[in-house]
């Protein structure tokens, strides 16, 4: 049996890759959902921490997530890493208001570049340390509808080929069932 995973990194579609333009679309309810049942699952199995970059969609709505499942993994932590100092002054107010909360909540925020945006190489890196800090990563994706997160898939799944990394994916299909389920 794999050795359970400890850190876990959580990405997916961001907002507009999935229509989403409103706090309240009906979309965010069954997709906290969804990671919170799933999130739950690790928490079962010894995890211990949740690692984001901070992207608008997905990654804001899994610490959303992780941050009601504290009433009852009180231990669980939160961690964002962004790839750049600065990372989300350009968003839109609301945005930038929510980007704020989620760093007043979390218990690590850290960028592994000390400078603002300059280069893609600082993407690059932002990946490999998110892969190099975790045992496995949980997505929202779609082979259907790669989007951005493929980029971080095609990573993962090299990144897998020399080291153990487990890549669970959370589909359409797994989404619209819950949707009716729910």
């Amino acid at each position: 049996m794999a050795e359970p995973i400890k850190t876990l990194v959580v990405t997916g579609y961001r907002s507009y890759e999935m229509g989403v333009f409103k706090e309240d679309d009906p979309k965010i309810t069954v997709i906290k959902n969804v990671l919170k049942q799933r999130l739950k699952d690790y928490l079962e199995e010894g995890l211990e921490w949740l690692l984001i970059g901070g992207n608008l969609g997905v990654e804001i709505w899994a610490a959303q997530a992780a941050f009601e499942l504290r009433e009852e993994y009180p231990e669980f932590r939160v961690g964002v890493i962004f790839p750049f100092l600065e990372y989300g002054n350009q968003w839109k107010e609301n945005n930038q208001a929510l980007l704020q909360k989620l760093k007043t909540q979390a218990d690590f925020v850290e960028a592994t570049s000390h400078k603002p945006y300059e280069n893609p190489a600082q993407l690059r890196n932002h990946t490999r340390f998110l892969l190099e800090h975790s045992g496995g990563v949980l997505m929202v994706y779609d082979e259907e509808f790669p989007g951005k997160t493929q980029y971080f898939l095609k990573d993962a799944q090299r990144f897998g080929e020399r080291f153990p990394y487990q890549i669970d994916k959370i589909t359409m299909d797994d989404l619209q069932n819950a949707s009716l389920e729910g």
